[in-house]
């Protein structure tokens, strides 16, 4: 897991640790120095650490002006034992929401397992966002059966099979977000 980076194309576009409103401002990641880990794994050095001892983040790209977001994730998603929900919601959600962001695109592909609690803090996500959505992308198979059966489908919008966003690596941030934007925009109407 320690050669797994966030997707970095975009650095050129946004880092966190340059965003003053950013949770991350003025985080220092070194690149030979592997001190995060998820059990027993060490993770790349540039993921973030946020509270969670088995999930890990990179914001990729905010933008205030339009009010998303574009996060990536990777580890176990714990909400029965760690209740990661409430951590991200805490420490990292609730922050974004302070400076206008309501749209969140969060890619999971590197999300391994996934173990659900109850749905409450994932309601208050979508109560807290009246004008925006939370849509997770590309998270695994079973991650997104698990989350379904959980009920967290009722308040994020788990991907649906659109080629828009398969190759969102390739893209710029704002046209993946135009394309998640569209696909939600359908699924709410």
């Amino acid at each position: 897991m320690h050669q797994i980076e966030p997707h970095f194309l975009w650095r050129h576009l946004y880092r966190a640790s340059d965003d003053a409103d950013s949770p991350f401002y003025n985080t220092e990641h070194s690149q030979f120095e592997f001190t995060n880990k998820i059990y027993n794994y060490a993770i790349h050095p540039q993921w973030d650490y946020f509270g969670s001892d088995t999930l890990l983040l990179k914001v990729l790209f905010v933008d205030y002006e339009k009010g998303y977001a574009i996060l990536e994730m990777i580890g176990e998603w714990n909400d029965c034992i760690n209740n990661d929900i409430a951590t991200l919601k805490r420490e990292i959600i609730d922050e974004m929401l302070e400076c206008g962001i309501e749209k969140f695109i969060l890619l999971g592909e590197n999300v391994l397992n996934f173990h659900a609690s109850d749905d409450s803090y994932y309601q208050e996500w979508w109560e807290d966002t009246p004008g925006g959505w939370v849509a997770f992308l590309h998270f695994r198979d079973h991650v997104m059966d698990e989350m379904e059966a959980a009920g967290i489908d009722s308040y994020v919008r788990l991907e649906e099979d659109d080629e828009a966003t398969w190759n969102w690596k390739t893209k710029k941030p704002e046209h993946l977000f135009e394309a998640v934007e569209q696909q939600v925009g359908k699924m709410l109407s």
